[in-house]
């Protein structure tokens, strides 16, 4: 006979886990200095709300105790009383309202309960959603080029994420189940001491059963969960634009369904494994929780038989219904550890992240203004080695010196891995020198704020990134107030307006997931014409017409030609023929520039750029 009053057991953050693999997870969470109390910190502000959760908990644990006791009273004394008068029929109807009235209080005070533990443990989620993520804002390029953006997402959703169940769930679970085990003990006592020695000589019998079948179900269901993240997986690769394409491509669709097939197959077996699972110890359960009152209302029909003291059917009832309300209670406090253990490898792993130094921040004197020609560009001498560079591995740029000057176009190209790119990335500060000195506009880069150096530097790369939205909001993103005479402008520049002008919704066009409604050179104009928005004085271009086709790359060559007009753009070149008419080329080779020189110059001079020129000349 349940009689729920908020005196079952409260589960916590992290059941319904593998508590094996939960602690082997635990054990590799970072350690943290100081980390209790940089997470009581977090709560601090809530200190208020916090205390009053805690309150309401107590007293609803405690109430959840009463109703049992009035039980009592409402058998004995109200429906059976002991001298055989009849029921008591005012005294049932006071007894009746009361424990109703308790109901009542009980479920006030638990929507109480959940909304200032939800307001807390969400706004406590939400701060360390947004700390973090300004703080990876902040982070350097490198950091993002050797870390897993699954990695990265998994931190801000689900460990964030996981932050409001600490309040919500596993703090007051410790709290609730401490008051309730207690309470109901103290019930049980008053109820009959007796009967009390018996319950609690059966309930671990009870508690080790009932583990055994979480821990069961857990692991399978781990399993099962680890099975629908692989088929999730095989959705997102072979159902994706780029995805679709390739396997179309390789007419490979029946071995994506074939994979799909088997792991789908494997899920519906572990599916059934898991509704079949510890089937046998739930039955076990089963009887146990079904022979412990039985157990009950036999040695209490002994005490009765026997005459060794007063149990009355209200003792009995009352009793085991304290009982059967104190199971989960209990199991709940047995994973007190492993829940709290859980929950600082939560906050450690967040934290962990937050510490993060970014390798390139501004120095405490850095200035917005730099001193020189605005679009000037020199290199000094410069080395660069990657962070992750084996010891011993030659530099990326070994020694690297040249001058942009204001308005010139200056043009890099060489093999691959010759250190291009590293240039164009060492320029607006998105690396660090290892050496030797970058000098934007005349200053030091380090002595300039990294967002001064960024607001004077436009960067048109090989792939373009544009947003699953309308092509005016992807120009937009450049300059949020850009007005739409401004848009037309920077798109006419680009040589786009007239194309975008022939699309049904003209400017509120939308490009789709990467812009994959739009052609390559439809993308790379646009991205221009984002660029030419923000009107810097350095662009710089990273083989911007690489991947177009040659129709493509004379339109958008002519769109780079026109936004480079009366700026300092260093660029660099797969194919020659994009920066024949640059000012000064430099032809580099590991890490080094070899030759440097305009085009005529070069190609006279029957070096490297030379036979580059004859290998493209002569290739099909």
């Amino acid at each position: 006979m349940g009689m729920g009053m908020g005196i079952g057991g409260r589960g916590g953050a992290f059941r319904g886990v593998d508590e094996a693999a939960q602690r082997t997870l635990n054990a590799q969470a970072p350690q943290i200095p100081n980390l209790d109390a940089r997470v009581v910190a977090l709560f601090r502000p809530y200190l208020g709300r916090i205390v009053v959760t805690g309150i309401l908990v107590v007293a609803g644990a405690a109430i959840g105790v009463i109703p049992p006791l009035i039980v009592q009273r409402i058998f004995d004394d109200a429906l059976f009383p002991q001298d055989g008068s009849g029921p008591e029929l005012a005294l049932l109807v006071r007894l009746v309202v009361a424990m109703v009235g308790l109901f009542l209080l009980s479920a006030g005070l638990g929507v109480a309960q959940t909304w200032f533990t939800s307001t807390v443990g969400n706004r406590v989620t939400g701060d360390l959603r947004v700390q973090l993520f300004d703080h990876l804002q902040a982070m350097e390029l490198g950091f993002f080029t050797r870390t897993k953006t699954g990695v990265i997402q998994s931190r801000l959703q689900n460990d964030v994420g996981g932050v409001s169940g600490v309040l919500t769930n596993t703090v007051t679970s410790i709290l609730g189940n401490a008051v309730t085990v207690a309470s109901a003990l103290v019930a049980m006592i008053l109820i009959d001491g007796r009967l009390t020695v018996i319950a609690v000589f059966l309930m671990p019998i009870l508690i080790f059963v009932q583990r055994r079948v979480g821990q069961v179900r857990a692991r399978i269901a781990g399993q099962t969960q680890e099975s629908l993240s692989e088929l999730t997986s095989i959705t997102q690769e072979t159902l994706s634009v780029s995805g679709i394409l390739l396997s179309k491509a390789f007419n490979r669709q029946r071995t994506e369904s074939e994979r799909y097939r088997q792991e789908n197959v494997n899920q519906v077996r572990l599916q059934v494994q898991r509704a079949m699972s510890g089937q046998g110890f739930l039955a076990v359960v089963q009887v146990l929780m079904a022979s412990v009152p039985a157990v009950i209302y036999l040695v209490s029909g002994y005490l009765i038989a026997g005459g060794t003291g007063a149990i009355t059917a209200g003792t009995v009832v009352a009793f085991t219904t304290v009982q059967a309300r104190l199971l989960q209670p209990l199991m709940g406090l047995m994973r007190v550890a492993l829940d709290l253990q859980t929950s600082r490898a939560l906050f450690a792993r967040i934290f962990e992240y937050l510490d993060l130094q970014p390798a390139i921040r501004d120095a405490p004197d850095a200035v917005a203004a730099a001193p020189g020609p605005a679009g000037r560009i020199e290199f000094r001498e410069v080395v660069f080695r990657y962070p992750d560079a084996a010891p011993g591995a030659r530099p990326t740029l070994g020694g690297v010196s040249f001058v942009a000057e204001p308005g010139q176009h200056v043009a890099f190209v060489g093999p691959s891995g010759a250190g291009k790119t590293t240039v164009l990335y060492l320029a607006p500060r998105l690396y660090e020198a290892s050496a030797g000195q970058v000098l934007f506009s005349g200053a030091d880069v380090r002595t300039l704020t990294q967002e001064s150096i960024i607001d004077g530097i436009g960067i048109v790369s090989q792939e373009t990134y544009l947003f699953h939205a309308t092509i005016r909001e992807n120009l937009r993103y450049a300059k949020p107030d850009a007005t739409d005479a401004e848009l037309r402008a920077a798109c006419e520049a680009a040589h786009i307006h007239r194309t975008i002008e022939s699309f049904e919704h003209g400017y509120d066009t939308v490009v789709g997931e990467r812009g994959y409604r739009l052609s390559g050179g439809e993308k790379q104009r646009i991205a221009i014409a984002r660029v030419l928005l923000k009107d810097p004085p350095v662009l710089l271009l990273d083989e911007a017409t690489s991947a177009l086709d040659t129709v493509s790359e004379r339109v958008v060559q002519e769109a780079l030609d026109a936004a480079a007009r009366g700026r300092t753009t260093l660029s660099i070149a797969h194919r020659l023929s994009t920066v024949i008419g640059a000012d000064v080329i430099h032809v580099m080779e590991a890490g080094r520039i070899v030759e440097s020189g305009t085009h005529a110059e070069l190609l006279a001079r029957g070096g490297l750029y030379a036979l580059l020129a004859a290998e493209q000349l002569t290739a099909p």
